[in-house]
């Protein structure tokens, strides 16, 4: 199996089988971002974790199988990080997307599968959507 077959088979099994999907009545923040280009939208939440600066997500989505996939691997990377720790991997994935930097397994996990999205520009925003609703979500929280 080829890089990229492999990098298809990770999308396509955080699409049918997304992690950590679902939503809390009382979270510390919730934005929803939507890509108007496409019609994907994710409602993200986030809930402080007491006595730490780290949180746990929440979220509900739909669109399109990038965008989705994207939001299962941005549960599994950031879940319980500050956001500290978090914009390391935000800034990681849009410098991928960008094509500035090379991608790190260590810091995006099943996020490199992503990579391809790079070479269509029109889906990168599918991509990010979740990853920059996460860096809002966090933000705004640690406001309130």
């Amino acid at each position: 199996m080829n890089l990229e077959n492999m990098y298809q088979e990770i999308i396509l099994d955080h699409y049918k089988h997304p992690h950590g999907k679902g939503q809390v009545e009382k979270a510390d923040a919730e934005v929803t971002h939507v890509n108007p280009t496409c019609g994907d939208e994710i409602t993200l939440q986030v809930v402080k974790i007491p006595g730490t600066e780290n949180f746990n997500i929440f979220y509900q989505n739909q669109g399109c199988s990038i965008s989705q996939a994207s939001a299962s691997i941005l549960f599994d990377q950031l879940n319980g990080k500050s956001l500290a720790e978090g914009e390391i991997a935000v800034d990681h994935m849009v410098a991928m997307m960008q094509r500035t930097q090379e991608p790190d397994e260590d810091i995006l996990g099943d996020g490199i599968a992503l990579v391809g999205v790079s070479a269509y520009p029109a889906r990168v925003k599918c991509a990010l959507l979740s990853w920059m609703a996460w860096k809002d979500a966090v933000i705004q929280a640690q406001g309130s």
